[in-house]
């Protein structure tokens, strides 16, 4: 699964770039939610994915990663705004498997999210309630940083204990860092500014497709 991630997209021309990264074989739409408390940058919120929701129409999965303090207090309010599925910070959580359910519940696919000094043991009895889990490959809060190797270790013991479970990784993806991602064990990958800066965005979707299914066939 390939979702390029919209915070690195032109925000005057939002629904258009949406738009475009569909038109280019985009599997999800990674729309970046946070609260300028959890993490220090200031996004969207429910309002702007509503109206993206109306702009697209009901097909496209919007992947929505709730990078805010409290966000048990908004999930009804995502859900209604147009979320497809919501990935919540384990580090935010009191009772994980608890708020999953209540993810359910709305009618949204469930993630966790980890930081990349969080252990994975924090989320090791919830990993068959969940659809997703992020594996962040950066600090979460900005774009553009460098792919952190160092978390593939993550990714790799997650895919052992999880054979099925769908792991994304977020955070300097880039055709060259996709595939050791893919080989770590990694199915779902979001990249913001090496699809939307690319000369042919088209392309580099292609490619980071093909990295994983390469690792799949294997």
């Amino acid at each position: 699964v390939r979702g390029p991630s919209l915070l690195s997209s032109d925000f005057a021309r939002f629904g258009e770039e949406a738009k475009r990264m569909l038109s280019l074989g985009a599997d999800w739409l990674h729309i970046d939610v946070m609260d300028a408390h959890f993490v220090d940058n200031l996004t969207i919120g429910p309002p702007v994915i509503k109206s993206l929701r109306q702009y697209l129409g009901p097909d496209p999965f919007f992947d929505c990663h709730l990078m805010i303090s409290e966000p048990t207090k908004y999930l009804k309010s995502f859900k209604e705004a147009g979320a497809s599925g919501v990935t919540l910070h384990i580090e935010t959580l009191e009772n994980a498997k608890q708020v999953i359910k209540e993810v359910k519940s709305l009618g949204m696919k469930a993630g966790l999210a980890l930081k990349p000094k969080t252990s994975i043991e924090e989320v090791e009895q919830v990993l068959d309630d969940i659809d997703l889990l992020l594996i962040m490959t950066v600090e979460p809060g900005f774009g553009g940083q460098e792919f952190m190797m160092d978390m593939m270790d993550k990714v790799k013991k997650i895919r052992e204990k999880a054979p099925s479970l769908n792991i994304q990784v977020d955070g300097g993806l880039n055709e060259e860092t996709v595939k050791i991602a893919a080989k770590a064990g990694a199915n779902v990958i979001v990249a913001g500014s090496s699809i939307f800066k690319s000369k042919d965005p088209g392309d580099t979707i292609k490619v980071m497709r093909l990295a994983v299914l390469n690792e799949i066939k294997k």
